[in-house]
Parts: C-alpha cells; sequence; structure tokens
C-alpha cells in the first residue's frame, strides 16, 4: 500500500503546469537534527519534499524545471559510499536516483554549487519557501549572488521570487484514492489503539504506561512513530490541551483524555477518546461528556460539500453553549452568549484542522479573506471539547477539574462525508460495556 511512482510524477507534472513557462522550484530535503551531542533524531522527509519525489533520505534537493529539454526533474543527493553505508544504511545516489524516483537527471549534492546556478539563471521566476530554512535560504542567495556577478558576461538574474507554498499546498489538500487508502489505514491502526487503551485503563496505572500501549500497537502494525506527542492526561491534566508530559498516575473517579494517532506511510491519523478510568462515567462526567458528543455529531453534519470550513466549528459551538447554559455555568440568551463567545473560557480551541501528510496540514482556512469551501477530498478532524479548570471561579465544584475532548477524521466525500476512524467506540454505553469487559 504506497503511493505510486507514476502518481509522484503527476504531481510534478501538475505543480509544473501552475508554474508556467520560464520558472523553476527549489525544494531542499529536511535537514538531520541533533537530538543530544552526537545522536540524531530519526529522520523524517519534509513533507513537501516527499510529497513531490517519495525520496525519504537526507542532504538533497530537488529541482523542478517546467520544459527543460535534458528532464525537468532533478535531483541533487548523496553518491554512494560504501564504508558509510556500513553504519548508517543504504544511500541510493545519483545513479539509480531516476531509475527508482523517477528523476530525469541526478547529480552528487556535493556538486550542487557548480551547477543549481545555471539552472537557475535565465529564469523569470523562482519558486522557493523562503524563511523555513535558514541555512538553505543563505545557500539559495549565495546561488543568486554568483548569477548576478556574471551580469556584464550575459547572465540574466530571475525577475521574481514566488511563494512556492500557495500552489504546493493546494494540490496537497485534495487527497488522491491512494492517500485516502493510506489515511483509513493510519486511522484504523490509530482507532484499534484507543480500543486496546480502553481495555488496558485501570487506576494505578501511569500515563506514561497507558501511552505505551498506543505506542506498541502502532509499531506493531508498520508505524514507527506516532504522527504527533501522544496527550495522555488523567484528571486535572486534561483540561492542559497540549499535556504530553504523561507522567502521573491515573486515578479512580477520574476521566483520562487520550488524543493519540499513528504515522503509517508518511501519513497522520489524529483520534481522541476520554474515557473513565473506572470504567464507568460519573453523572456530572455523563453530562458533559454527551454535550461534547452531542457537539461532534452537530459538527460533522456540516461536513459535506458546499459548507465552509467555519460551519462545523459553530455548529459545535452553539450545542456546547446551550449545553452550558442548561447546567447554569452560562447565564443569557444563546445568541448573546454565542455572539460575545462567554463560552471560550471552556472552550477555547476551533473544532478541527485539515489532516494529510502532517498532522496539522497545510491547505489555507481563508480564500479572498472568506471561508474556504468543503470540497470532495479533503479531510479535516472534527475535536470539540469542554475543559474546566480546577480553580474555575463561580463554578459548581462538580464540574470542575473535567477536561473532555472528542476526535475523529473525516473525509469530505461528494455525497457528504465519511469519518475514517470511526472503528472506536465514543457512544457512553459502549465505552462502558467495551471497559466492562477489562480482563484482571
Amino acid at each position: 500500500m504506497q503511493i505510486s511512482a507514476k502518481e509522484f510524477q503527476q504531481r510534478r507534472q501538475h505543480l509544473m503546469a501552475l508554474m508556467g513557462e520560464n520558472s523553476v522550484a527549489i525544494l531542499p530535503a529536511a535537514p538531520v537534527r541533533t537530538r543530544n551531542r552526537d545522536v540524531d533524531h530519526p529522520y523524517r522527509q519534509d513533507s513537501d519534499f516527499y510529497y513531490l519525489s517519495g525520496f525519504t533520505e537526507p542532504q538533497a534537493v530537488m529541482v523542478l524545471k517546467p520544459g527543460r529539454k535534458h528532464g525537468e526533474f532533478i535531483l541533487f543527493c548523496r553518491e554512494r559510499d560504501p564504508e558509510r553505508e556500513l553504519w548508517d544504511g543504504y544511500i541510493t545516489g545519483p545513479e539509480r536516483a531516476g531509475e527508482l524516483f523517477g528523476a530525469d537527471d541526478a547529480f552528487p549534492i556535493n556538486d550542487i554549487n557548480d551547477i543549481l546556478p545555471g539552472l537557475i539563471e535565465g529564469c523569470d521566476k523562482v519558486y522557493y519557501s523562503m524563511g523555513s530554512n535558514q541555512d538553505f535560504d543563505n545557500k539559495v542567495m549565495s546561488w543568486i549572488k554568483v548569477i548576478r556577478s556574471k551580469v556584464r558576461n550575459g547572465a540574466q538574474p530571475p525577475n521574481e521570487f514566488m511563494v512556492l507554498d500557495h500552489f504546493l499546498h493546494d494540490l496537497r489538500l485534495y487527497k488522491s484514492k491512494k492517500e485516502v487508502q493510506l489515511m483509513k489505514q493510519a486511522g484504523k491502526i490509530s482507532a484499534e489503539a484507543h480500543v486496546m487503551g480502553m481495555r488496558a485503563c485501570r487506576a494505578g496505572l501511569w500515563e506514561y504506561q497507558l501511552e505505551g500501549v498506543y505506542l506498541n500497537h502502532f509499531i506493531q502494525n508498520g508505524c514507527r512513530s506516532s504522527a504527533y506527542p501522544s496527550i495522555v492526561g488523567g484528571g486535572v491534566n486534561a483540561c492542559t490541551l497540549h499535556y504530553i508530559e504523561n507522567q502521573d498516575k491515573l486515578r479512580e473517579g477520574d476521566l483520562v483524555l487520550v488524543d493519540a494517532g499513528c504515522e503509517y506511510q508518511y501519513y497522520a491519523a489524529d483520534i481522541t477518546r476520554t474515557y473513565p478510568v473506572s470504567g464507568v462515567f460519573s453523572p456530572e462526567q455523563k453530562v458533559l461528556y454527551q454535550m461534547v458528543l452531542d457537539a461532534q455529531a452537530a459538527a460533522i453534519k456540516q461536513v459535506k460539500p458546499g459548507s465552509h470550513w467555519d460551519q462545523p466549528h459553530q455548529a459545535a459551538i452553539e450545542v456546547i453553549t446551550q449545553g452550558l447554559l442548561d447546567i447554569g455555568i452560562l447565564k443569557g440568551r444563546l445568541s448573546d452568549l454565542v455572539a460575545k463567545e462567554a463560552y471560550k473560557p471552556y472552550y477555547m480551541h476551533k473544532t478541527g484542522h485539515w489532516l494529510g501528510l502532517d498532522v496539522h496540514d497545510v491547505g489555507e482556512y481563508k480564500v479572498g479573506g472568506e471561508w474556504r469551501l468543503l470540497e470532495p477530498g479533503m479531510v479535516l478532524t472534527v475535536e470539540p471539547g469542554i475543559y474546566i479548570a480546577p480553580n474555575a471561579k463561580g463554578i459548581a465544584k462538580k464540574w470542575r477539574g473535567i477536561g473532555i475532548r472528542i476526535e475523529d477524521d473525516v473525509l469530505v466525500t461528494k455525497e457528504g462525508c465519511e469519518i475514517l476512524t470511526d472503528q472506536v467506540p465514543k457512544e457512553i454505553d459502549a465505552i462502558e460495556q467495551l471497559m466492562s469487559d477489562r480482563s484482571g
């Protein structure tokens, strides 16, 4: 289950058609990042670079030049080095880059300073994501200086620098059939891990031990990493939106919020479930949980072609505000409370984000100052929540210290939408039934 070489080629061709004639695009691979001293983080290719090439090695640069007679896709990469490969593993090398990754031309990365200025020279436009990699920004400027130094000899420096992200990230927003398959698999593996987590959860377990259940399942199913640092927050820790310490003990009577998803073949899943450590919701937990669940259902109904990006969020806001009004946490008229954002102390984030190669995937949320319309092939999360801080003033003690979020990954289809992560239960009865079957 992999993206084919043909699909990578089609992506490059589509981008180059948007770039137009007499232009060039330059994309660097992700740098190797040091973890500590002489130990590096596991390497993960830049998502834009991977999207256009499938090439997963560091120290590489991709150049796309529409209409170039000797080939439009040029790749600079490391040369084969048997001694280095003995330590660090296989290197593709320029000789095999064409065969394996469809490069029309490939050169050693050490030759880039001699060759790349010539590929830029004479182009009207250079497409490049300036500002994301300072070291590479400096290299690009050095190549431009080389061209400018030869103006008296007839060299023609580029007239414009264009932001590559505008075209490229719009392409990435619409998922192909194969991308959807990969995201469904990521969702399936992640959903299975959440089911296993519910079955393993019990009082006295450390948050990191519960996290280990998820990570183990990810790795056992071919996902070498999570798509993001997992959140496992028991009790009041669930009220911290990006709690990743995962270092406290789970306590009887508390809820635990788990936000965890795997990365499968470079594609992310993103699921959140909140469930009772004891296996049974308290009355107050049930009320707030059902409020969030109803808000998610209302939001998902708005995920369909023709709806705009903010409609799911507005639907969730209305349900949550009405719910908080019903239990006395908010007071006033619903329309007034929504208008003045009275819900924000308890629901302070948006209801979702784009999902794909990155967990917070690329793509504009507004176009021309207006919320973007949803279209088939887009994938987004739907994740309303309620978080009542333990020290919240003017609120009955029974509500305080409860944090709840429910999140699924949703594909926009021609008919409406498809939930990619619905294999893990989220109804109160279904969760309690699953957790009642726990062994030990």
